[in-house]
């Protein structure tokens, strides 16, 4: 069995809000990646906080971000991904993600494992 017989199509991720990340990364889409977000949505990658929006830009929409999820836990909040950008090549991550009372994600956490 082959790692892409492993991931978990985008399609069939539990959380609308995380489903909607992911495919906003995936598709780089700037317009969805802000929309899924909450308007003061928090950010940390590898433990600094940073700026959502800035990270976006930096580590996915420039460098062609693109998520491959492995694992997914915690009704859907927790993923395994294989994450790859032009800049860093592959890591493997973890994500967790706080979804607000409106659906949209108010916080995410991402860290190389």
């Amino acid at each position: 069995m082959s790692l892409a017989d492993m991931t978990i199509e985008v399609t069939r991720l539990r959380n609308p809000a995380v489903r909607g990340f992911v495919g906003a990364v995936n598709a780089h889409d700037r317009d969805a990646f802000r929309a899924v977000l909450a308007g003061d949505a928090t950010m940390s990658d590898d433990g600094s906080d940073r700026d959502p929006h800035e990270w976006g830009e930096r580590e996915v929409f420039v460098p062609h971000g693109w998520m491959d999820v492995d694992e997914e836990t915690d009704g859907g909040l927790c993923l395994v991904t294989r994450y790859r950008n032009d800049t860093w090549g592959e890591t493997r991550r973890r994500w967790t993600f706080r979804v607000a009372d409106d659906g949209r994600i108010s916080r995410f956490e991402t860290r190389q494992i």
